[in-house]
């Protein structure tokens, strides 16, 4: 049993933006990332998606990129992205799912999700040059993140090792506040350009940027 991470998989089988318009290595993405996925996700496994599922607007337009994902091995774990904007109360989309008979995709928004490596926590957080510099959105996510930490730590009798997840890279103002929790490693999302540049270094944390376009449309096993 497992636990695989990656993001920003952009999908769009139920709208028409295709990826390929960022560049030849978007091309046939879909299918590089379903057969990595086959050969290596057993049913047994996880795999957290850390945000930017899907171009989808609407609930009712990610049926079918939902169906894509719940075709694939093992149980999801999908946390909020910048760009899915079809996002709704997790009752909603816990219906949704109910009624189109998606059975292995789990929302990670305001809560933990146990796993039988990890206690899996996280928010979307935020970014400054998103136009996002306000304490009122710093301070709305940083409450998701302690909600999300404070359950899985009344909730962790067998002292599983905690793994935080963001979309947005965590900079040092999270960090910070976040010190006095045991996470264990911490993963991320969002950057699709000048990697070197942006891949977060947390002391004494494991850390991993997981879009799938700087992991070569691979999984990879944390």
């Amino acid at each position: 049993m497992s636990t695989y991470v990656i993001s920003d998989l952009h999908l769009s089988f139920g709208t028409n933006k295709p990826m390929d318009v960022f560049g030849e290595k978007w091309n046939n993405y879909e299918e590089r990332i379903k057969a990595d996925w086959i050969s290596k996700v057993t049913n047994d496994d996880y795999v957290i998606i850390a945000g930017d599922i899907s171009w989808a607007t609407y609930l009712e337009e990610v049926i079918n990129d939902f169906k894509w994902i719940d075709s694939l091995p093992g149980k999801k774990i999908i946390l909020k992205g910048n760009h899915d904007y079809w996002w709704e109360t997790v009752t909603k989309m816990n219906r949704f799912l109910e009624q189109n008979g998606i059975t292995t995709i789990l929302f990670l928004y305001n809560n933990f999700i146990e796993t039988d490596e990890y206690l899996v926590c996280g928010t979307r957080y935020w970014a400054q040059e998103d136009g996002m510099d306000n304490e009122k959105i710093f301070n709305r996510e940083l409450s998701r993140a302690k909600i999300s930490l404070d359950s899985a730590s009344r909730n962790n009798p067998n002292n599983k090792p905690i793994l935080m997840c963001t979309h947005y890279p965590p900079d040092n103002r999270i960090i910070e506040e976040l010190k006095d929790y045991k996470i264990t490693l911490w993963v991320y999302a969002h950057i699709h350009s000048n990697y070197e540049e942006n891949t977060v270094e947390i002391p004494g944390i494991p850390s991993y940027l997981t879009s799938c376009d700087y992991l070569d449309f691979k999984l990879i096993k944390v």
